[in-house]
């Protein structure tokens, strides 16, 4: 049996028609080596999961783990062909090459609350064109679908990078014995069948009626509406989540819920929904703001969060019917009434 092909070596073959798209894909797996073997280590390498003190630009508390992981990348794409860098910790753009053609959006760290009970998580990353003689937010506030490329990589019991540079997702897992990344599985297409979904239950009181008769219908299984018995699968950890569901199937719900700072989800636009929608739609999936094509939609700044549905296309549009369909009907009983639970 041959070898898997290695990254670079796919790269060359089938990678991006603009080779410097590919230079930044094989940049971020280069530096996510350095990630993956400080997260290995754990507590062994100091509390990376303690706080530092200090917020992030949107808001979040960072993490020690965080700021190493911004910074790694952030010097890393200093060689390759990357203009300008937007990332989850840092408040503005970062400039590094102003004659460079390609403007990088990163979260660094992905799941960073995860950081100190060993579940997966991850960093994700947009590749979009720059736009020489702007200012540094005009390359990066554009309709998703402007991207050259995008992917994720998963620090879990297998180191994973899942990317697209638009054609197709391919999966590359770490061969640690000789670090470098190897072709796992190529052209994935997400199983339309899988009936799993993953939604932070507990919020179930804050969401909108749309969303709540959704999940009610998931859960009265095959005698309800859906006609299929679903599992609710929740990581917390996004990368996880969406790893699971690009390879065995179902649907991922962050919806906007009616907490202080949750109307308009939660998640981000530019550099967690944007690459993520890219991803699942070059492998037959969806994604959407549970209406709208997420990569439609144009940034207004660059932390502007945004709901976040995404997996098996026919689940996705689903979740869109039950917002825009005005027969639906929401006078179901509520969730586990069958049974009487969550009764007053």
């Amino acid at each position: 049996m041959p070898e898997p092909m290695t990254l670079q070596a796919f790269l060359e073959t089938s990678g991006a028609d603009d080779p410097a798209v590919d230079q930044v894909v094989a940049v971020m797996a280069g530096a996510s080596r350095e990630i993956a073997a400080t997260i290995q280590l754990g507590t062994l390498a100091g509390r990376m999961g303690d706080a530092r003190g200090n917020q992030n630009a949107d808001g979040d508390e960072q993490k020690a783990l965080d700021v190493i992981a911004h910074d790694t990348f952030t010097e890393a794409l200093r060689r390759a062909p990357v203009a300008l860098v937007a990332s989850e910790e840092s408040d503005s753009t970062v400039t590094l090459d102003a004659d460079a053609p390609l403007a990088v959006a990163l979260d660094p760290l992905d799941g960073s609350s995860n950081i100190d009970t060993n579940v997966s998580i991850g960093t994700i990353f947009s590749i979009l064109p720059a736009r020489p003689g702007t200012d540094g937010e005009a390359s990066f506030l554009v309709p998703g679908r402007e991207q050259l490329g995008a992917g994720f990589i998963i620090y879990g019991p297998q180191v994973s990078l899942v990317m697209t540079v638009r054609k197709g997702t391919h999966i590359f897992t770490l061969d640690p014995a000789r670090g470098e990344f190897r072709l796992a599985q190529q052209d994935v297409r997400i199983h339309p069948a899988r009936t799993e979904y993953a939604i932070n239950a507990s919020n179930y009181r804050h969401w909108d009626e749309c969303v709540r008769t959704y999940i009610d219908d998931c859960l009265a299984g095959e005698d309800g509406p859906l006609g299929a018995n679903f599992n609710m699968r929740w990581i917390a950890s996004m990368v996880a989540d969406a790893y699971r569901i690009l390879v065995r199937g179902g649907i991922f719900l962050y919806p906007g819920d009616q907490r202080r700072g949750y109307q308009q989800g939660r998640l981000r636009l530019l550099y967690e929904a944007n690459p993520m929608a890219l991803v699942f739609e070059e492998a037959a999936g969806a994604a959407t703001d549970t209406v709208n094509r997420i990569l439609d939609i144009k940034p207004r700044n660059l932390h502007q969060r945004t709901p976040l549905v995404f997996g098996s296309a026919d689940k996705v549009e689903r979740v869109a019917r039950y917002h825009t369909d005005p027969s639906h009907d929401f006078t179901r009983s509520p969730l586990f009434s069958h049974r009487g639970l969550l009764r007053v």
